[in-house]
């Protein structure tokens, strides 16, 4: 049996975490894709990129391959609604003043056909349904090279004030 290997790398998240309270949603998601802040280390398990940030969406890049692969060789679903949950919540921080965070509440998704290692790049865009104080709302889909959707998500997500650290 051959033997494969794959190596995550990140970067430190002091930085980010230390400008995180004080850049309204847009900017730091801005700056996280400008290489300014450093990206989410969860975006490097998954070969995932931020590729546009606007006004209540986002759109990431990912490349899947064999490592993301399930038992019966097709991507784990958990790889697709990883995906899918970055863009919801990345898309509501797009609209959150600065001291603002946010969680996932809950994901809806619905895979309507496999993933596997030559599907991608795989696109996958986010944009709120319902912006709000406490919860907002958001949907989005995961479309392969082909132009095929793969995978639907709609979701909620808490809003809170971030706690001052140190």
């Amino acid at each position: 049996m051959a033997e494969h290997e794959t190596v995550v790398r990140w970067q430190d998240t002091d930085a980010g975490m230390a400008a995180l309270p004080q850049l309204d949603g847009i900017e730091y998601l801005r700056r996280m894709q400008r290489g300014e802040l450093p990206g989410a280390p969860i975006a490097a398990h998954i070969a995932m990129e931020l590729q546009e940030v606007d006004v209540g969406t986002v759109t990431f890049i990912a490349r899947p391959d064999e490592s993301h692969y399930n038992p019966i060789g097709a991507v784990h679903g958990g790889f697709v609604c990883t995906l899918l949950d970055s863009a919801l919540g990345c898309a509501a921080h797009t609209l959150l003043p600065a001291g603002t965070g946010y969680t996932s509440i809950e994901i809806k998704v619905n895979y309507l056909r496999p993933v596997m290692k030559g599907s991608g790049p795989l696109t996958c865009v986010g944009r709120v349904t319902k912006p709000g104080r406490r919860v907002s709302f958001a949907e989005g889909e995961v479309v392969d090279a082909q132009g095929r959707v793969v995978a639907t998500a709609s979701g909620s997500l808490l809003v809170f004030p971030l706690e001052a650290t140190g």
